[in-house]
């Protein structure tokens, strides 16, 4: 664990595992490697963003994080305490610190409450609040998001995605916490929205010293909010860096890739550039491949990255890459 005091949040080789279980007897017979040994940290104030394909274990990441899933093994330290251990009313107490805001916007808010009820609910579940100042914080909250407090008595389907997700957010600040985990909190919104809304997500940030986990897979937005970006294959981290530092230097084969897909909008350089596509398919979490993951797709791929698993190491300074053949792209 890092001994850095500006250190929020500490991730030391956290794995979940999702047991597979068959038969009448429901006998166990394997295990998705879901999240297989990640190691990060946030600083408080930063943003990271952690970006990948569909799949790669970005969300299960974010959920183990604040212990909606029980991780396998592995430790996750919280202004120094570690959440694994803790249990009950003492991670209820810890969770105020720590919220999250839900990827679909249609589906995280309980359409049978009204506006007013969701965003109050997580003052009045941990009971910091009677219901005057419960009311007072609601109308203060959705002008903090940028809503109508006349919108209060409403409900979500009354509501466009763009602004269900504000109703998101707002719930999310409810217990003023230092902490939030953004799900791909604009891969639903239209396009025009999605801009509306990570504006916000920054001033917000800015106004009270929020730290983010923010997950996406747009990789043009995440350069646009993060100060660093680690991005995720199949259940482990295979790059981490500064934000210009990755865009402008990648050098894992997998980040190569995905960042030649990112649209750029300059004709000349997008035709001059050129275009890394990945041959086949992810392989399945269930059985991941031997060595490095990445090496049935990788187009560099040698008879070593087969028999051994490459360190997650620091090529350059804050520059971390899980890669046989890094120096290559120096």
């Amino acid at each position: 664990m890092s001994t850095d005091d500006n250190v929020l949040l500490q991730v030391d080789d956290l794995k979940m595992h999702f047991p597979i279980y068959r038969g009448v007897i429901q006998r166990q017979v394997g295990a998705v490697h879901a999240v297989d040994g990640i190691s990060f940290s946030i600083q408080r104030g930063e943003t990271l963003g952690l970006v990948g394909e569909s799949g790669c274990g970005k969300s299960t990441t974010g959920r183990t994080i604040l212990q909606l899933y029980k991780p396998t093994s592995g430790d996750v330290h919280f202004e120094g305490v570690d959440l694994v251990q803790l249990k009950g009313e003492e991670l209820r107490q810890m969770r105020r610190k720590m919220q999250m805001i839900f990827q679909d916007p249609y589906a995280s808010l309980n359409p049978r409450m009204t506006v007013a009820d969701i965003v109050g609910e997580p003052l009045m579940v941990h009971n910091v609040a009677n219901a005057q100042e419960i009311k007072e914080r609601v109308v203060h909250l959705l002008e903090l998001v940028k809503l109508n407090p006349s919108f209060a008595d409403r409900y979500p389907h009354e509501f466009s995605g763009g602004q269900r997700q504000r109703i998101g957010v707002a719930r999310a600040l409810a217990l003023q916490p230092s902490f939030i985990i953004c799900d791909e909190p604009i891969s639903a919104l239209d396009v025009s929205i999605q801009a509306q809304v990570v504006n916000l997500l920054e001033e917000l940030q800015e106004q009270f010293n929020l730290t983010y986990l923010f997950i996406a897979h747009d990789l043009s937005m995440v350069r646009h909010i993060s100060d660093r970006v680690a991005v995720m294959y199949l259940g482990i981290i295979a790059e981490k860096a500064q934000r210009d530092e990755l865009y402008l230097h990648p050098l894992h084969p997998y980040t190569q890739a995905l960042l030649s897909a990112v649209p750029i909008p300059d004709p000349v350089a997008d035709a001059k550039r050129q275009r890394v596509i990945l041959e086949g398919d992810v392989p399945s979490p269930v059985n991941p491949p031997s060595g490095c993951r990445f090496r049935t797709r990788c187009p560099i791929a040698e008879p070593i990255c087969a028999e051994e698993q490459p360190v997650f190491r620091e090529i350059t300074p804050g520059h971390f890459v899980a890669c046989h053949f890094s120096e290559r792209f120096l």
